[in-house]
């Protein structure tokens, strides 16, 4: 080197690395955890009338938060730790309707971090409760649009970290396997009679979920295909039909933990096959007829999905296809005792169920199939 001196760097002592084996540390206790309950069961429910079709659920509300956002908030934790994001002593704070935030406080807790959901003040009291009994505290904005800026008001004043589902959902599951949803619904099917479902049939929260699904399709080069089912008073349907990734609806849904005022980052309409939107009277009686038959009662989210499912199979069988279709038990309806399952919430609500639940009864019996009573839009 011409008229440079080299410098050598001072002889110090290195770092002791405290934080690095904090996240270590953390980084077991989550696989614990999913070594624990990252498996579900698949159920197989018999409907006499659906000649043909084989029907399985996928039930999430067997996870020891009881929600399919027990993996979410697992991802997004880890996500948050290996991107050195969350460390010893972080307030972590996420926007929900309830079941992410559940999920998510009962991971702080199992790693001895503070947590702090930004939640409707319409969610379910019994998802509030079971915030508080994993040691999260709630704050409660007024209208659900709300919750986005305020989640990341509080972690800022905080010091904390944003968890934030709606963005990183899509990308804080690894969708080519390490035992996400997908890779465990094809892997209990196959023994099955049909062990490749002619479709997949979800809801959209935050998108995370249709996306791990669509995308595990193609890198598996699967001919299964992904249908996926919104609700009233949410922009994914319009955003998938028009390519308007700025679509909005100003009302809230009525549904927990599906439909969206706005069309999160993780939604990918590019992946799915096939979308419909179905009003919530539907998704309802959907709800109530299934939790009949499977003798205990489910929630909401998948009441839209059984529904969903249930139009798709209908198409099927009017089309001469026979084959397998998968969908999933998002929660428990124990969640929901004060306003789905209460008679007096859906009167003050407007919504009757009689019409549907007697149409899908009679379909599931007997096979009669009505498109046009099925679903709003197609």
């Amino acid at each position: 080197m011409t008229g440079e001196t080299a410098c050598c760097p001072t002889l110090t002592a290195l770092p002791a690395g405290a934080d690095r084996n904090w996240a270590k540390r953390a980084v077991a206790i989550l696989e614990g955890d999913g070594r624990r309950s990252a498996d579900t069961h698949l159920v197989n429910p018999v409907f006499p009338g659906l000649k043909g079709i084989s029907i399985y659920l996928k039930d999430e509300s067997t996870h020891p938060t009881g929600s399919l956002k027990h993996r979410l908030a697992r991802s997004l934790f880890l996500y948050g730790i290996c991107n050195g994001w969350i460390r010893e002593g972080t307030t972590l704070v996420e926007a929900s309707s309830g079941s992410t935030a559940v999920s998510e406080a009962y991971f702080a807790h199992l790693i001895g971090l503070p947590f702090i959901a930004v939640v409707p003040r319409s969610t379910s009291r019994q998802k509030i409760e079971a915030i508080e009994r994993f040691g999260g505290r709630c704050h409660f904005v007024e209208r659900p649009g709300e919750v986005y800026d305020i989640a990341v008001q509080i972690a800022r004043e905080s010091d904390g970290h944003y968890l934030d589902q709606f963005t990183y959902a899509e990308r804080a599951t690894d969708w080519r396997g390490n035992n996400n949803i997908a890779e465990s619904i094809f892997g209990q099917m196959i023994s099955e009679a049909d062990p490749v479902p002619t479709w997949v049939v979800m809801s959209a929260g935050t998108g995370g979920t249709s996306a791990t699904l669509g995308r595990y399709i193609r890198y598996r080069n699967f001919d299964t295909r992904l249908c996926v089912v919104d609700v009233e008073n949410s922009a994914f349907y319009d955003a998938w039909r028009t390519g308007d990734r700025n679509a909005v609806c100003n009302a809230p849904s009525r549904i927990e933990g599906i439909g969206r005022p706005r069309v999160e980052p993780s939604f990918m309409p590019g992946v799915i096959d096939h979308m419909i939107k179905v009003p919530d009277a539907a998704s309802i009686a959907a709800m109530h007829v299934l939790s009949e038959r499977l003798f205990r009662r489910v929630g909401g989210s998948t009441g839209t999905n059984f529904f969903g499912l249930c139009w798709i199979a209908g198409c099927m069988m009017a089309a001469g296809e026979r084959g397998s279709l998968v969908s999933l038990i998002c929660d428990s309806g124990d969640r929901y005792t004060s306003t789905y399952y209460d008679p007096a919430w859906l009167k003050e609500n407007s919504i009757d169920t009689d019409p549907y639940r007697e149409m899908l009864e009679a379909f599931l019996d007997s096979g009669h199939f009505d498109p046009g009573v099925l679903t709003a839009e197609k």
